[in-house]
C-alpha cells in the first residue's frame, strides 16, 4: 500500500487536456467567415468594393493608390481641419514619381454611421468625392448615382 505511483509515460507529444477531457478548444470561428474579420478589415473591404465599382467606368483608377487610415493626422500635412469639420477622406496628388493617393479615414466614417449599409453608402460617397477631386471632375460625373443613396 505504501508503493509510490510511478509517473505516467510521456508520449512523443506534450500532454494536452482540458478539465473535462474533451481536448483543446479551437477558434470561435474559422478564418473564412465574416465573424473572424476585424472592423478594420471589413472597412477596407468596403473601400475596395467601392473602388472596384468605380473602376468599371473609370479604368484610370488603376493608377491611383487607395488607402485606409484610422484618423487624419494633425501634423499639418494635407488640408487643415478643426473640431467642427473632421475630414472623412483626403487626396495626395501625384508627384516625384509617386502615384496619386486617395485616403479614407475609418474612425470618422464609423462614428457617423450606425449600420453596415449606411457605412457602405458613406464610404462610397467619400471615395467618389475624392476620386472626383483627383480626376478634376464633379462627383456626379464620376458616379451618376452620387447623392441618391
Amino acid at each position: 500500500m505504501d508503493k509510490p505511483v510511478p509517473p505516467r509515460a510521456a508520449g512523443p507529444w506534450p500532454r494536452r487536456r482540458d478539465r473535462h477531457g474533451r481536448g483543446m478548444r479551437g477558434p470561435i470561428a474559422p478564418p473564412q467567415v465574416p465573424l473572424a474579420a476585424s472592423r478594420a478589415e471589413v472597412f477596407a473591404d468596403l473601400v475596395q468594393d467601392s473602388v472596384e465599382r468605380l473602376e468599371r467606368r473609370w479604368p484610370q483608377l488603376a493608377d491611383i493608390d487607395f488607402l485606409v487610415l484610422e484618423v487624419p493626422r494633425l501634423d499639418g500635412t494635407g488640408t487643415p481641419w478643426n473640431d467642427e469639420a473632421v475630414p472623412l477622406g483626403g487626396t495626395v496628388s501625384a508627384r516625384d514619381g509617386r502615384r496619386a493617393r486617395v485616403v479614407v479615414y475609418r474612425r470618422p466614417v464609423e462614428i457617423r454611421t450606425k449600420g453596415r449599409d449606411e457605412r457602405a453608402a458613406l464610404v462610397h460617397e467619400v471615395v467618389v468625392e475624392q476620386v472626383a477631386e483627383v480626376l478634376g471632375l464633379t462627383p456626379e460625373t464620376v458616379d451618376p448615382r452620387y447623392g441618391e443613396e
